[in-house]
């Protein structure tokens, strides 16, 4: 047999214990004392003080690791309890541990069941979270010297503004916007613009097809008198015509070219006023272009019906998003851009035969635009931008715009992510748009109006309908608080 070797057991001891200690205490404590003889022991030793502290301390040591191994840990380390009962009890049979694994797993799943689907419902709130709008508010309320003047202006019979808009809907409606501001400009009224025959439509939609007239007359009435046609007395007049206006002209430029001309004519005739008058202007003519646009431009009965109904179907199932598609024909061709391999010929083609079509940048080739941002996304680039957005695949989205270059087949990978995807025929019912058929620029006012009334706007390429529905944001927000995601992007209109 091996030699047994002595072992030794240590007992840890507080230090606040220990520094309570004397020294001779202590080395009482590590000292084995002697034995003491029978005789040594007598009723002095009671009186002793050294022997009762060490008794006290003693008990004191031997109680608190009694209590410190019967109590249970205030925060178990394990899902499970320490087991308390008898051996017998402590231990379930087979079946019993396999329904309590079972209960433990049901309960997982559902618990990350519920995380899973807070985490959908945090990404969707958070998609269709409007912004608090960053203090803008609509601020039409014009100064004394305006108002002064106002009087004197709409009650002019001597000069009247002629204007030809042209392009599409939302581009006409810049025009209209600029042409009423030059008109408050040269104090003269303005005659109801001219809509000229859009050379790739063929629409001849007049101002009161798509425009309500009488609104339009009637909240302009304090700024600029507009007319539906010459008085008897101008008819005869020879108006001075101006057809190129320089881009991005101020006010004082305008006085300074037209006005002479015009008192002594009485007749000023404008055409092609896209992004001609300046948008750096006065805070009053800056007031003036929002009202006319958020206020005065308000489109006519049947129309605004009819888009309001579509809305109305669009949010029956909550909130939705409208997406301005611009992947026609004619935009592939204006843009200078290509829509895919199987396309590219034909626009090429195209813009060879119809070089005055292309407005885009012609000293860029194809891809500096694409680099530059100056094309519009196809359905592929639209639905990888909107995942990247975050918006849910179950999100209803209602896309704006005409019938894509190749038709529906061209927006299969976005109907793939994004099944609950609609459009204007989608959701009218039969006989509805029959009215408006064949005329695009009413058919543009009814996508206006949905894409006005959704939670959330995006425009797969800048233009003018993006800006004006930005900018709608801002007009009403003072009269409806629901507001819309883009509303940060538009604050120019609207200073605080």
């Amino acid at each position: 047999m091996s030699k047994l070797k002595k072992q030794l057991s240590y007992i840890s001891v507080p230090s606040q214990i220990i520094n309570s200690l004397s020294s001779s205490s202590l080395q009482s404590l590590l000292v084995s004392p002697k034995k003491p003889s029978k005789s040594s022991f007598s009723r002095n030793s009671y009186k002793n003080p050294r022997f009762w502290f060490l008794t006290l301390f003693l008990v004191g040591l031997f109680g608190m690791l009694k209590l410190g191994f019967n109590l249970d840990p205030p925060i178990p380390f394990s899902p499970y309890p320490c087991f308390t009962t008898s051996p017998r009890d402590s231990f379930a049979s087979n079946e019993q541990q396999n329904g309590q694994k079972d209960e433990i797993l049901k309960g997982f799943n559902e618990s990350q069941a519920l995380v899973s689907k807070g985490f959908e419902d945090s990404e969707e709130s958070e998609f269709w979270k409007q912004p608090d709008g960053m203090g803008y508010r609509p601020c039409l309320h014009f100064s004394r010297e305006y108002r002064k003047y106002s009087n004197a202006i709409v009650k002019d019979r001597r000069k009247y503004l002629l204007v030809v808009v042209s392009g599409g809907m939302n581009q006409q409606r810049n025009q209209i916007v600029d042409a009423v501001v030059i008109a408050r400009i040269l104090g003269a009224a303005l005659v109801v613009p001219i809509l000229q025959v859009n050379v790739i439509w063929g629409d001849e939609s007049e101002f009161s097809d798509i425009f309500d007239l009488e609104h339009f007359k009637s909240v302009l009435a304090n700024d600029v008198r507009i007319v539906s046609s010459l008085p008897s007395t101008h008819l005869m007049t020879r108006p001075v015509e101006e057809k190129r206006t320089p881009l991005h002209v101020s006010p004082q430029w305008i006085r300074a070219r037209y006005l002479r001309r015009l008192n002594r004519e009485g007749v000023l005739l404008l055409r092609g006023l896209d992004s001609r008058l300046s948008k750096d202007l006065p805070s009053d003519l800056q007031k003036l272009r929002c009202k006319v646009a958020f206020h005065a431009l308000r489109f006519a009965p049947p129309i605004l019906q009819l888009g309001n109904k579509l809305a109305e179907r669009m949010r029956n199932k909550g909130p939705y998003l409208s997406l301005h598609l611009r992947m026609e024909k004619d935009v592939w061709v204006r843009t200078g851009c290509l829509p895919g391999p199987e396309y590219d010929e034909m626009i090429s083609n195209e813009r060879k035969q119809r070089p005055e079509l292309l407005t885009a940048r012609s000293n860029m080739t194809y891809h500096e635009r694409k680099l530059a941002g100056l094309c519009p996304l196809n359905a592929v680039e639209v639905t990888r931008l909107l995942k990247a957005l975050g918006a849910p695949k179950i999100a209803r989205i209602y896309w704006a715009g005409g019938e894509p270059l190749g038709g529906k087949e061209a927006l299969l990978p976005l109907i793939t992510e994004f099944p609950h995807l609609y459009n204007k025929e989608d959701l009218a019912l039969p006989g509805e748009l029959e009215p408006f058929a064949n005329k695009a620029s009413l058919m543009a006012a009814i996508d206006y109006i949905v894409s006005e009334n959704s939670d959330v706007f995006m425009p797969s390429h800048g233009g003018n309908m993006g800006h004006a529905i930005q900018g709608v944001c801002r007009a009403h927000e003072v009269y409806n608080p629901k507001q819309k995601t883009n509303a940060a992007l538009f604050p120019k209109l609207f200073p605080p």
